[in-house]
């Protein structure tokens, strides 16, 4: 998987960094790809996170997501990239992403993760 995928997230400059508030963003078409059948992966990811400095811009996070779309990788992998890349650029004070996916052979997943600032 290319280490680019990061880059392509921009951030604007909190208005209100004194403030303690969230943002959520509900991405209910996030698609990947099955590493193990090569099957479409379909999902639901739900991103809560309380700023510090900056805000995630949503178009570059659009662009940033739908490189994922034709990548082979697990639910998990995906789950925690994402979390990773966007805590490396945005900074905040904590982030959730919780990324629920349809069902697969009667089965269905839901990953979150968290990460907070030290």
């Amino acid at each position: 998987m290319p280490d680019n995928f990061r880059a392509t997230l921009e951030t604007f400059p909190n208005q209100f960094p004194q403030r303690e508030y969230t943002i959520e963003i509900v991405c209910p078409e996030f698609t990947s790809v099955c590493p193990k059948t090569g099957q479409p992966d379909f999902g639901t990811l739900t991103i809560i996170y309380c700023p510090a400095q900056k805000c995630v811009e949503l178009k570059s996070l659009k662009l940033y997501l739908q490189q994922f779309r034709n990548e082979g990788i697990f639910y998990e992998h995906a789950t925690n990239r994402i979390l990773d890349d966007l805590t490396a650029v945005i900074e905040p004070r904590w982030l959730r992403l919780r990324a629920a996916f349809t069902p697969r052979g009667g089965i269905t997943t839901t990953v979150t993760a968290e990460s907070h600032s030290n």
